[in-house]
């Protein structure tokens, strides 16, 4: 089963961190955060992966190109008309990657429009965006989604919360403080999908500025062929300089609920 991934966007929102690199490139620990979402499909065995380019896509087609380059020590030997050997014995990867070239400022919906040749004639794909991680037991959001006659199934998550949550006794005393808990309302999209190919039949491939998330999703829901697979464990995106900033402290300490390999 192929997986779609949206890497596109310009990331307005986290300049501040890197400003000569897409956002999907932006390094969690050392690699870069597209490179720890592969990882973890490929480690449930989701291994063909189809990449929208847009914004600074060049960044990423050059990382993959050389991957083996950008991974690894090397010694160039120009004595040999610069003969290159790579130092470092890393684990081999077994990935297929398809760069497709969608578009400097193609929106999301038309992004995954120009990518259906690689579906090929696959009834079902993965979806996901370039910038978020998460624990989803992709084996069993695949199931789910199987099991229903949905056309998208998407990962229900409650989003992170960014302040400790005070619980008073009305009083003002204090009875309980829960430092920076899950919110306990609703839930938002994970941005973990997975899609029928009639996905496409919404989505209009004359235009560059159609949003997924926005008439397509909302259409399909309407229709009643959307889906949701609950799931609480661990999300988190990269949004800002501070999502930045927690998702390496986490990797850096070796507690990265998503380094599963």
């Amino acid at each position: 089963m192929k997986t779609v991934i949206l890497c596109g966007g310009k990331g307005t929102r986290i300049r501040d961190v890197a400003d000569n690199i897409p956002k999907p490139m932006i390094p969690v620990g050392e690699k870069p955060i597209l490179w720890h979402i592969m990882k973890y499909y490929a480690h449930a065995g989701f291994k063909d992966f189809v990449l929208c380019l847009g914004h600074q896509g060049g960044v990423i087609r050059d990382f993959f190109m050389n991957y083996q380059a950008h991974i690894s020590d090397i010694a160039v030997d120009f004595s040999k008309g610069g003969a290159v050997e790579y130092l470092d014995n890393h684990e081999h990867i077994d990935w297929r990657v398809t760069l497709a070239e969608t578009g400097l400022d193609t929106l999301t919906g038309s992004r995954l429009k120009r990518v259906e040749r690689y579906i090929g004639g696959d009834e079902h794909f993965m979806l996901t965006y370039g910038d978020g991680v998460g624990d989803v037991d992709l084996k069993a959001l695949v199931n789910f989604h199987k099991s229903t006659d949905a056309v998208l199934t998407v990962s229900g998550v409650r989003p992170p919360g960014r302040f400790g949550e005070i619980l008073d006794d009305g009083n003002g005393i204090v009875m309980e403080f829960n430092e920076k808990p899950q919110a306990t309302g609703g839930r938002i999209s994970g941005g973990f999908f997975v899609c029928r190919r009639e996905v496409f039949d919404y989505l209009d491939a004359d235009r560059e500025d159609e949003i997924l998330e926005r008439e397509p999703m909302r259409k399909i829901a309407r229709e009643g062929k959307m889906a949701m697979f609950a799931h609480d464990g661990f999300w988190q995106c990269m949004d800002t300089t501070r999502d930045y900033a927690l998702l390496n402290e986490m990797a850096d300490a070796g507690k990265a609920p998503w380094i599963v390999w």
